[in-house]
């Protein structure tokens, strides 16, 4: 299988966060002051030349890294600096091999624990979730972008289900970059094989998870992202 070249998380950059980090850079640099508002989604959409769910997925990742808060039926405002998370992952730093490798260990730390918890703690909603992600991920729209969608909501369900939030905030802040690691990992292997593997490897997270077994899972999710690494030439240590 060939390596993923990493120039190319650059150059394919999912839409959403090249926008939300253009307007984050505004918001950092003081040219949209904090407590302003932000322009309605409409005349962003218009600005940039893209639909209002684009720009809708932008802001969620703004609201992500604290740099936006959103009121409802008002808009979406700069955040106040006092009250600004420090957490943010530039999309520039993802295109270093060293700083990737450094986000899927942190990962590991993160999601296998989760899946573990996950196993103790989820529903038969949270089962019906997984299962919805799993169906859209293997649906007509697998090979698309939609797939790739798919499989991030797989791991928010999959963190939500731990019933902690704080591992639903950090996880979900983590999937908006992983989008572009798995463009990466699609682009450098046949599609079909490493489709067909990723899901795979989701249908056992599941699995494992609805046995209420924390150790099966903890492991399917290991392997999951040993996995996921190996497909960018990732090598991590063994844990």
């Amino acid at each position: 299988m060939a390596v993923a070249d990493f120039s190319q998380i650059r150059r394919n950059e999912h839409l959403p966060a090249r926008i939300a980090a253009q307007i984050g850079r505004e918001i950092s640099e003081g040219r949209i002051a904090p407590g302003h508002k932000l322009p309605t989604e409409h005349l962003l959409a218009k600005t940039f030349g893209v639909s209002r769910s684009v720009i809708r997925e932008a802001i969620a990742q703004l609201r992500n890294e604290g740099l936006v808060e959103t009121r409802q039926g008002v808009g979406a405002f700069a955040t106040e600096i006092d009250r600004r998370q420090s957490l943010r992952i530039e999309q520039d730093d993802l295109a270093d091999r060293d700083s990737f490798r450094s986000l899927f260990q942190l990962r590991l730390a993160l999601e296998v624990e989760a899946a573990a918890l996950a196993a103790v703690h989820h529903t038969l909603p949270d089962l019906a979730k997984l299962d919805e992600a799993l169906a859209q991920m293997n649906g007509a729209e697998k090979w698309t972008d939609q797939g790739i969608v798919a499989d991030l909501a797989f791991h928010r369900f999959v963190a939500s289900a731990t019933r902690n939030e704080y591992f639903l905030q950090f996880i979900t802040f983590i999937a908006e970059r992983t989008h572009l690691a798995i463009n990466a990992a699609r682009a450098a292997a046949v599609l079909e094989e490493i489709v067909e593997v990723t899901i795979a490897e989701h249908v056992a997270i599941r699995d494992a998870i609805a046995t209420r077994d924390p150790a099966k899972a903890k492991e399917a999710m290991r392997r999951h992202l040993y996995g996921a690494a190996s497909r960018l030439g990732l090598k991590l240590e063994m844990l």
